[in-house]
Parts: C-alpha cells; sequence; structure tokens
C-alpha cells in the first residue's frame, strides 16, 4: 500500500515538475504572442528538445548523489534543493522578471518576428537552465529520468504553443504575470512533498 502511495506521489511530482519548469516558457511564449512573433512547430520542438536534454543530463547527476550518500539524505537534500529553487525563483521575479523577459525577447535577432532553428537552441538553452536544479533535485529523490523529461518536452511545446496563440489574451491574466511566482510556489510544494514521502 505504502509503495503504491509512494508511486503515486511520484507521477504527480513527475507532473507538476513540467508544470513548473515550463511557466516560464509560457510567460515568454505570451511576450512573443503579444508582439506576433511567431515560434514554428519545429522551433517549439527544438526547444522542448534543447530543455529534455539538459534535464536529463541533470536528473543522472543527481542520481549519482545517491551511489554516494543514504537514499534518505539524497531525498532530503533533493526536496531541500527545490525548495531553495523555488523560492530563488520568486525572489529573482520580484527583482528582474521585466528586464529577463526583454532580454530573452531579444534573441529574434533578425528582427523578422519568427523564432528560427538556430534562435530556438539559443532560447532552449536559456530557459533550460530552469532545469537544471529541478532535474538534480528529482534525481536525488530517485525519480524516473525518461519520464521527467517527457514531461518537461510535452510541457515545453503545450506552454509555447498557448503563450504563442493566446499571447494578448493571457498577457494580462494573473497566470500571464506572474508565472515565475507560480513556478516557484509549486517547486516548494513539490520539495515540501518529497519530503514527506
Amino acid at each position: 500500500m505504502n509503495r503504491c502511495r509512494e508511486d503515486s506521489m511520484h507521477w504527480i511530482t513527475i507532473i507538476l515538475i513540467g508544470i513548473a519548469a515550463n511557466l516560464d516558457n509560457l510567460g515568454i511564449g505570451l511576450a512573443y504572442g503579444v508582439k506576433k512573433t511567431e515560434i514554428p512547430f519545429i522551433s517549439n520542438l527544438t526547444i522542448a528538445v534543447v530543455s529534455m536534454i539538459v534535464t536529463y543530463v541533470s536528473v543522472m547527476i543527481g542520481s549519482i548523489l545517491i551511489e554516494y550518500i543514504t537514499l534518505e539524505k539524497a531525498n532530503f537534500v533533493g526536496s531541500l534543493l527545490l525548495c531553495v529553487i523555488g523560492a530563488y525563483t520568486i525572489v529573482l521575479h520580484i527583482f528582474s522578471c521585466t528586464k529577463s523577459i526583454k532580454n530573452l525577447e531579444g534573441i529574434d535577432k533578425d528582427r523578422n518576428n519568427v523564432i528560427s532553428i538556430r534562435e530556438a537552441v539559443v532560447l532552449g538553452l536559456v530557459l533550460s537552465m530552469n532545469c537544471l536544479g529541478g532535474g538534480i533535485a528529482i534525481g536525488a529523490n530517485g525519480i524516473s529520468a525518461i519520464w521527467t523529461v517527457l514531461s518537461i518536452g510535452i510541457f515545453s511545446i503545450v506552454t509555447f504553443s498557448i503563450g504563442g496563440r493566446f499571447g494578448l489574451l493571457l498577457s494580462e491574466t494573473f497566470i500571464g504575470r506572474y508565472s515565475a511566482v507560480i513556478s516557484g510556489i509549486i517547486l516548494i510544494f513539490i520539495g515540501i512533498l518529497e519530503m514527506h514521502i
């Protein structure tokens, strides 16, 4: 019974990590949508693949931690790291969210209002930094790397698609304005959740 409960909680964590890691993508997608900058599917897929690769590497790093410390300590470190990343995300948003969004909008170097594959690789690398700490924490908690990576990739595609298509409509909503804060709160929630599994 405990094993079933633990597995179901890990699935919830995998889904929430996918959402939390990509809420920034939603924010950037909204910014592009408002400016009518197009993100073709192939570019969207490129961003997702880059995020998945970075996430997989970071989860593997986290998994290595388990080899050197006890499972209980690894779980605690991983959960604590998620809480710290969540708090850091919120603080960073408060002090520099407008500036960071403007910087990311500058990815469209040729100013043709289309994110090319080359620009998508750069954008994917910048946005995947969100996945680094979370991936290490997930790996330390012994959660499936493959499912975590797939969750990150799927939600990356979904959030950019929604942001790009409904940018003008969603940019003024609560989620649009506070996507980074919501992401941070979700990460803190996941950290606390994992501490009690």
